[in-house]
Parts: C-alpha cells; structure tokens; sequence
C-alpha cells in the first residue's frame, strides 16, 4: 500500500530517511539514557520499542525493493544502504539491552563523549541519506563524508582511550571489564556502521553522476 502523497519513486527515499530518523533516535535516547542512568531500563526498553519499528520500515523497504520493477536508485545499493542503517540501530539496541541485561549500576566517565560523538554521527548520516533525494554531485556533499569520516576517526581515538583505562585499571573487576567492554565494542560498531552508510552513499553519488 503506498503512503498517502509519496510517489513511487520518493518511497524509497522516504524509507530510507525513517531509517536514519530511527538511528538518530535511538542514539539520543542512549544519550538521555546516559544522563539519568538510575533509570537505565525504562530507556533501553523505548530503544527497544525504536528498534522494533525500524524493523518494520526495514521490512517494508525490502518488500518495496522486491516487487518493484524500476527502482530510482540500484535495488543492490537499496538493500546494502536498508540493512547498514538497520545495523547501526540494531547495534545501539543491543548495547543499551545488555547494559540493562547486565544490571550495570554505575556509569563510567567516559560513556557520555563516546555516546555524544555517536549522536553526532548518526546525525551527520541521516542528513547524507537526505541528500540522496536530490541526485547530488560528489563536490555537493563531500564535505559531509569527510565530516563523518572526521567524527568516526574522533570516536576510534576516544573508544581506544576508553578501552585502555577500562582494561589497564588497578584491582579492576574482570567481570566488570568484560560487560564495559561489550558495550564499548557495541558502540564502535555502531559508528563503523555509520560510515559505512557513507561510503555506499559516496559510491552511488558518483555512480549516478
């Protein structure tokens, strides 16, 4: 069923952005997380309930793909672009799930710039895949790329800090190590996934130009 007022061919752009929409959601929700941390399972669970409906557009996005015959952009580049976007909010589900899974009481000081930077880049790639509506040129948003690529290069730099201190701390309980560190790894994941947004976006911008 199409969505009321959306043509064919804006479909999957409009998808495409309420897949973003639901990354930057789930990380400013992380970030709220983060700053009323006494209340870590009331905010994993509305991530979750972020996670759950980004399925369902991920979903209908692929059906869309699927049955139609003349796509506006490569139903290859479609399907990579859908899943890497639903990986990044899949991934900050399940680092803010198992936080809460792992009854983690007191946060640690260097979670709030990790998950700041990750607001930011979540951000800065949902308004890449904005652009991708306008049949951009490299020179019209290459700025962008490398502004992603900048805050994911910050983030590596601050999440190999954030390890070191984690595994390298005095009488540091291994258990404790263990669960920070899944949820570091999570978030770098995250990130990752981010620029890899970029990247696709970037290769089908020149692709098309």
């Amino acid at each position: 069923m199409r969505l009321p007022g959306i043509s064919k061919k804006h479909i999957f752009y409009e998808l495409l952005e309420k897949q973003a929409q639901a990354a930057v959601d789930a990380a400013t929700e992380f970030q709220v997380l983060v700053g009323d941390f006494a209340n870590l399972a009331k905010h994993a669970a509305r991530i979750k309930e972020i996670e759950s409906e980004a399925d369902h557009i991920t979903h209908e996005l692929a059906n869309r793909i699927d049955a139609t015959f003349v796509t506006p952009l490569d139903k290859e580049d479609l399907h990579a672009l859908s899943s890497e976007l639903d990986d990044v909010t899949d991934c900050i589900e399940a680092c803010t799930g198992r936080m809460a899974l792992y009854q983690l009481t007191q946060l640690r000081p260097d979670l709030a710039g990790l998950v700041e930077m990750l607001v930011r880049i979540t951000e800065a790639t949902r308004e890449a895949v904005k652009a991708l509506r306008t049949k951009p040129n490299r020179d019209n948003v290459q700025d962008l790329f490398i502004h992603i690529h900048q805050i994911e290069n910050e983030h590596d730099a601050a999440f190999r800090k954030a390890l070191a201190g984690l595994l390298n701390a005095p009488d540091a309980d291994p258990i404790k190590v263990i669960k920070w560190k899944e949820v570091y790894d999570r978030i770098e994941t995250a990130v990752d996934k981010c620029e890899d947004v970029a990247h696709i976006i970037e290769s089908v911008v020149v692709k098309y130009a």
